[in-house]
């Protein structure tokens, strides 16, 4: 009985450890732990039936097989090693003057949610690694090539740079352009050589739209794809060294036409200087003869106040003078001009008394025949009381005193 039991307990203990092995081995079958930068679609083991998941969440796995993919992935076509992959992965365009060069970028892809598209890619696809190289590379790579020949490699290089990168975004979105072809003469960018060169024309409707060959599989599978981005062509180096001549053949015809319009401009700047200058002359003539205006002027109202001042004085003047004379007219016709005749007389006189009295005219003493002296002023007296008479009488002075009685 006890043997019996122990070889039970062993077997149980056996199923039960294989048990929990199954059981470890399926844990990770149960559930599924979406990110929310993921896309997981998860096949049933029996039916097949497939699951989509595109939000974030823990989900029921039902020991199904999932698939993981992102919904948005930066993929890179770059010959350098830290960009995408560990290798050379840029794409190679031909130019229609027959130049080749490698260009290298990357562009953003954003995968649809919706199931019914899911479904198709996952069924064609299966993987993140299968959409980005079987689907995402060859419509870049088409679209590359053919927009190679709708420029030259010296317009890839300058002028229709952002025509390149619209010209490849444009027909990996939309689909790949009819084109047209014309045949005109150009310059081998190998051999510098004249030659032929065949140029593509983009094919339009009657609406200028251009005419696509098909529909781009992005279209198809509903893939958005943005900001493309192109960080580097490489030329081959005899197209590198035909870029570089005509960039410094450009450069030299820049430099030219930048001296060319230095010279230009230093002439116009000499004109206008030499213009200034005449006019800053001219000007100074003008300031030094408005000045010498100004003083004419200022010398010509002084000299007019002036005279009149001189004119104001003597009116004043002659109204002084005018005044004066009526005022002794006034006094004249007033006393007689006696004080006038005063001071006339006594010059008169006084002078006649100085003069006759320097002269002797009789003996100082006479006698009589009685032998008495006689003093006498004699013929001097006598002339002195006649011009006394004289002046009083031609001055009109009567020099009687007066009866006040």
């Amino acid at each position: 009985m006890s043997q019996e039991f122990n070889t039970k307990g062993i077997v149980l203990t056996i199923v039960a450890v294989l048990a929990l092995i199954v059981g470890l081995s399926f844990t990770g079958r149960i559930a599924e732990n979406v990110p929310a930068n993921k896309i997981v679609i998860i096949q049933d083991p029996v039916d097949g039936e497939l699951h989509f998941y595109t939000s974030q969440g823990l989900y029921y796995q039902n020991f199904g097989t999932p698939t993981s993919y992102s919904k948005s992935v930066q993929y890179w076509f770059s010959a350098a090693k830290d960009q995408g992959e560990d290798r050379d992965q840029s794409i190679g365009i031909r130019f229609n003057d027959g130049g080749h060069a490698d260009i290298s970028g990357s562009v953003r892809i954003e995968l649809p949610t919706d199931n019914v598209t899911l479904e198709e890619l996952h069924t064609k696809y299966g993987s993140d690694e299968a959409i980005m190289q079987e689907l995402i590379r060859p419509v870049y790579e088409k679209a590359v090539y053919m927009s190679g020949p709708l420029m030259s490699s010296k317009e890839s290089y300058a002028e229709k740079r952002t025509k390149l990168i619209y010209y490849i975004e444009d027909q990996a979105v939309h689909g790949i352009y009819q084109t047209t072809t014309v045949d005109v003469k150009g310059i081998d960018p190998v051999t510098g050589k004249e030659k032929t060169i065949t140029i593509v024309k983009i094919a339009t409707d009657k609406n200028g739209k251009p005419i696509r060959d098909a529909k781009s599989p992005l279209q198809q599978f509903g893939i958005k794809t943005y900001n493309l981005s192109i960080n580097k062509i490489k030329y081959d180096p005899k197209v590198e060294k035909q870029i570089e001549g005509q960039q410094m053949a450009i450069m030299g015809v820049q430099q030219a036409i930048a001296d060319a319009k230095k010279a230009e401009q230093n002439a116009i700047t000499a004109e206008q200087e030499g213009i200034a200058k005449a006019a800053t002359a001219k000007w100074e003539r003008e300031v030094q003869k408005a000045k010498a205006v100004v003083a004419a002027q200022e010398r010509l109202e002084v000299a007019e106040f002036d005279n009149l001042t001189a004119q104001q004085r003597k009116e004043e003047n002659i109204k002084l003078g005018e005044g004066e004379a009526a005022r002794k007219k006034l006094v004249m016709d007033a006393d007689g001009a006696l004080e006038k005749k005063l001071a006339t007389y006594e010059k008169v006189m006084t002078r006649a008394f100085m003069e006759i009295g320097k002269q002797k005219w009789v003996p100082d003493t006479q006698l009589n025949s009685g032998g008495t002296e006689i003093k006498s002023g004699g013929p001097m007296m006598d002339l002195l009381s006649m011009l006394t008479v004289k002046v009083a009488k031609d001055l009109a002075l009567d020099m009687s005193i007066p009866n006040t009685k």
